[in-house]
């Protein structure tokens, strides 16, 4: 990962099974900028964190272990 991330965009937190649809925009758990929502996973368990994933505007999904990623970047600022 050695593009320029946006942590200021625009995501929701969503549980890693909750299915897609048309009603998938509601399931969100939480809302916030990619940065906090990197930060709140981060802050969970380790047996947890698989749970979720990452619904960045533009629709792109990130899953756990690109979070894990992100997190790890140098240029993070959680």
């Amino acid at each position: 990962m050695s593009s320029q991330v946006e942590w200021t965009d625009y995501a929701t937190l969503h549980r890693k099974d909750d299915g897609e649809g048309v009603l998938y925009s509601l399931k969100a758990i939480r809302h916030g900028t990619l940065a906090e929502l990197v930060a709140f996973i981060q802050s969970l368990p380790d047996a947890d964190r698989d749970s979720y994933v990452i619904e960045k505007s533009g629709d792109h999904r990130l899953g756990a272990a690109e979070i894990r990623a992100l997190a790890a970047r140098s240029d993070y600022p959680g």
